[in-house]
């Protein structure tokens, strides 16, 4: 009797150990997961694992992303939106992320330095922060121009030289929130049907529309198209590689794109998510812009400009209603769509 009791206490105690093994386990890959976010990123994949693994290597959280331009991002975000895959929306203009709060998408969020950030760098209820903001420029291969014997374009209206016939590239506003930035500014400098005229007339100038935002920088830089119009980081990436590029801000003004990051509804590593967010507009999250070269301009002051950026404040830039652009997007990205693409 004494053998058998002796063999039941062993057979619990073994028991109890591996039960504890068990939830043990259970526990630390619990903490695991609280250590891991995932991110749809809009900001190009390059410039993206930069900005993520200085955030990993600062907080020990993992970041596993997947690039999605804004328009295929917010479609997936929606039809994903009863089992999302994601944890965070990072990178697209800030109207995108408006487009998404509207449809019930993300959730708001005042953490980190929510409260010290300009007005136009957040959305009033917290859905959205800006973390970067960039000019929309030209950039010009200066080779390729005095190839062709053709002058640099200093306006929007010059692109419509007839020297330049299919020799520019710019985005597509069916899949880049680059390429509405661009509607969106002309509609404001000249009216929506003066800005469509335009466009349709500008159309036997454009070699092609690129899917993504930063595909003219590829084109102009390797020559194979003249000029590209996108924002201007990686231009200046290009520059300092040493391709024989220069920007250009054309005369009637430019917009600005300042993307945003959203935590997405039903997230499933919130507490990451927050980090994440946090971590982005943080003085090490924006300093870690300059020092991995993505060449964005910070939001928070003091940070520092990569190699050959102007100022912001020397730029003329113009002032684009950033709900008004949400509330039309829809509108003014289908107009684009059966009127200018239908005249290339």
């Amino acid at each position: 009797m004494f053998q058998f009791k002796r063999i039941v206490s062993l057979l619990l105690l073994v028991s109890g150990i591996a039960g504890g093994f068990i939830f043990a386990g259970g526990s630390k890959e619990t903490e695991s997961k609280a250590q891991e976010v995932v991110v749809y990123s809009s900001v190009d994949e390059a410039n993206a694992k930069k900005i993520l693994d200085a955030f990993t290597a600062d907080t020990g959280i993992k970041a596993n992303f997947v690039f999605l331009s804004s328009g295929p991002a917010l479609a997936r975000i929606e039809a994903e939106q009863q089992n999302p895959q994601a944890d965070v929306w990072m990178g697209a203009p800030a109207e995108n992320h408006g487009l998404a709060k509207d449809k019930g998408l993300s959730v708001p969020y005042k953490g980190g330095n929510y409260n010290s950030l300009q007005a136009s760098f957040k959305d009033p209820d917290g859905n959205w922060r800006s973390f970067y903001m960039n000019p929309m420029a030209f950039a010009v291969n200066t080779e390729q121009l005095k190839r062709i014997n053709a002058p640099k374009p200093t306006s929007w209206q010059d692109l419509l030289n007839p020297v330049y016939k299919g020799l520019i590239q710019m985005p597509s506003p069916q899949s880049s929130g680059t390429a509405y930035n661009v509607v969106a500014s002309l509609v404001t400098i000249w009216g929506e049907e003066r800005a469509y005229q335009y466009m349709k007339a500008l159309n036997p100038s454009i070699q092609t529309y690129t899917s993504s935002g930063t595909g003219p920088a590829q084109g102009v830089s390797t020559g194979t198209c003249a000029i590209g119009i996108q924002f201007t980081p990686a231009f200046f990436e290009a520059i300092d590689k040493g391709f024989p590029l220069e920007v250009i801000y054309p005369s009637e003004g430019v917009w600005f794109e300042n993307p945003a990051v959203s935590i997405l509804k039903g997230a499933k590593n919130t507490e990451a998510a927050q980090a994440l967010v946090d971590w982005l507009t943080s003085e090490k999250g924006q300093n870690t812009l300059t020092a991995a070269s993505t060449f964005f301009y910070p939001i928070i002051p003091g940070a520092k400009l990569g190699k050959g950026m102007p100022a912001f404040e020397t730029l003329k830039t113009i002032n684009v209603d950033t709900t008004w652009a949400s509330d039309n997007k829809t509108r003014l990205v289908k107009r684009w769509q059966d009127e200018v693409l239908p005249a290339k």
